[in-house]
């Protein structure tokens, strides 16, 4: 386990494993789909725990799958609250953020983002300081991007000022419920927590992502996240 360097305010990390799965075409959700034997779930939650700079965590699932998700999370050294998620990704961060306790800062991950390595939770966590209310790991563009309209490019966008989120994403609680509440209010609905803030005039700082956070969308990217785990296919 990684050790704190320094105190830092009491954090939470939310675990969003309420997602269907459907691309994958699975009997089963997917944070219950096997990595090298182990569940998706399992591996995302232990990196989290396994930063050191993480008080409780609070897991999203499927109704109906709370016991398997609890069964993911024993032993982590850290209480962990399982819940039922909502019938979209904002809708489960605002359900978590009702079950956190009395904390500071919360780090939101997508359990399909498996190998997000435990210093990055750190790393997002200590980067909200006094001037900024989040933090986004972010990657840069590496391919030229083309705006595209009715089939036909129509600009060349520069690439400089363009990347690529990822999760976890940091955030100061009171700034990520008040941007929630405002979103709620406005039925704004976004793919990130940053962009909630964004909307709302929060400040987000982007730092260096992990090349190796990769996400599992596809099949192809299930069986690749096996491999790298030492699954059969390896």
């Amino acid at each position: 386990m990684l050790a704190r360097m320094s105190p830092r305010p009491s954090a939470a990390a939310i675990v969003l494993a309420a997602g269907a799965g459907r691309r994958l075409g699975a009997d089963e959700p997917k944070a219950f789909l096997t990595i090298g034997g182990r569940p998706i779930l399992a591996v995302a939650a232990a990196a989290a725990a396994a930063s050191g700079a993480i008080d409780e965590m609070i897991v999203t699932v499927p109704d109906g799958f709370e016991d398997r998700a609890r069964g993911c999370v024993e032993g982590l050294g850290i209480p962990c609250t399982v819940i039922p998620g909502g019938d979209s990704r904002q809708a489960s961060v605002r359900a978590a953020l009702a079950a956190a306790g009395s904390i500071e800062l919360v780090a939101v991950h997508d359990a399909a983002r498996p190998f997000a390595p435990p210093d990055l939770f750190v790393s997002v966590l200590d980067a909200v300081d006094a001037d900024v209310d989040g933090a986004v790991p972010v990657l840069p563009v590496a391919d030229t991007v083309k705006r595209i309209e009715g089939g036909f490019i129509i600009a060349t966008v520069p690439r400089d000022e363009l990347a690529l989120a990822q999760t976890p994403q940091a955030f100061r609680v009171t700034a990520l419920r008040d941007a929630h509440d405002r979103a709620a209010a406005s039925r704004l609905g976004v793919t990130d927590d940053a962009q909630l803030l964004e909307a709302v005039g929060h400040r987000v700082r982007a730092i260096a992502g992990d090349p190796m956070n990769t996400k599992i969308t596809t099949m192809l990217d299930l069986a690749r996240a096996d491999a790298r785990m030492g699954g059969a296919d390896a």
